[in-house]
Parts: structure tokens; C-alpha cells; sequence
């Protein structure tokens, strides 16, 4: 994390549960995201969010699936990554604990938008989604994150889900 500054009280990480959703042909789903006010600042995301009061990570991962992206038939699997990041979006530093679940659908019709349960702030920050092959992800010269997905799709694709999590190098930006 950020070092803090003499005085300063430690930021507390924000919970988050991400999802590494598949489709029957090994696509994954990532969201197109920018910094609001700044339309050339672009990268690509996996679908996920912060937990809400008394909510589990499992129950994260399946809500936030469902408002970013309007799908709800998904077979959660087991916890894959685990990461630490940090980074600058709206104005603001976001620290948080990432927990990224393997999930599989054959829904991949997706919808966005408000009628989805879009955050204000979401409206404001996505330009769209798109399934992607491992190889389109490989050949990508766009920004994605984790920074390594393309890497760790192919590695998961290849040998299945890890036995533990694997955890991330931290990502501070």
C-alpha cells in the first residue's frame, strides 16, 4: 500500500469479489471502463465490486455480475487470484482486497445501463463490455487488470482452478 504520511490514519482496504466469467467457448467477459471527465483514459476490467453491509463475497461476486452486466445464470466456482491494489478514479484512492471467482455461464447475452442497477458512478465510467479469447487478450495492447490476466487466463484455461487462491503481486498505481 501507499505509505502514509506522519500522523495519517492507515487506510482500511475495501472489500471486493471480481468474477472470471466463461462462456461455453472459454471467452471471458471484460468490462470497458474510464476515468470519468477523461474519455481517452480507458481500460478493460473484470465484472465485480465492493460488498454491501453483511454480504458475503460469493453473494458480491453474483450481485455485482448481475448489475454490471445483466447476467444471472452463473455457476460460481472457487475463489482463483486474490490481489492488493490501489489506485486514482473520481477524484478519489481507492485501496482494496480483491478476491477474483471462477465462474462459468451460458448466458451471454449481456445488457448495461441503469435498468441493470448501474451505480451513478458506473454510468458515468463505462463505455461498454465484450467477451474475449485468450487470444485476443494475449494480443491486446490495451490496458487490462489485473495487468497480468491475459497470462493467468491461459494459465487457468490450461491446468484448471489452483488448489488455493494464487495470490497477486500488489498493483499500486
Amino acid at each position: 500500500m501507499p505509505a502514509e504520511q506522519p500522523g495519517e490514519p492507515a487506510r482500511e482496504l475495501r472489500k471486493v469479489a471480481r468474477v472470471v466469467l466463461l462462456d461455453p467457448e472459454d471467452r471471458i467477459l471484460l468490462l470497458h471502463g474510464y476515468e470519468p471527465g477523461d474519455l481517452s483514459d480507458t481500460w478493460w476490467f473484470t465484472p465485480g465490486g465492493g460488498l454491501e453491509a453483511g454480504e458475503s463475497r460469493e453473494q458480491a461476486a453474483l450481485r455485482e455480475l448481475a448489475e454490471e452486466t445483466g447476467i444471472t445464470e452463473v455457476e460460481l466456482g472457487p475463489v482463483v487470484w486474490r490481489r492488493i491494489c490501489s489506485f486514482p478514479f473520481d477524484g478519489r484512492r481507492w485501496d482494496q482486497d480483491e478476491w477474483y471467482f471462477l465462474a462459468r455461464t451460458s448466458q451471454t447475452l449481456t445488457a448495461t445501463g441503469f435498468a441493470c442497477g448501474h451505480t451513478e458512478l458506473e454510468l458515468r465510467s463505462l463505455r461498454g463490455l465484450r467477451w474475449w479469447t485468450s487470444a485476443e487478450l494475449s494480443a491486446a495492447h490495451e490496458t487490462v487488470y489485473p495487468t497480468r490476466l491475459a497470462e493467468l487466463l491461459r494459465t487457468l484455461l490450461d491446468e484448471g482452478p489452483p488448489g488455493e487462491p494464487v495470490v497477486l503481486a500488489p498493483e499500486i498505481v
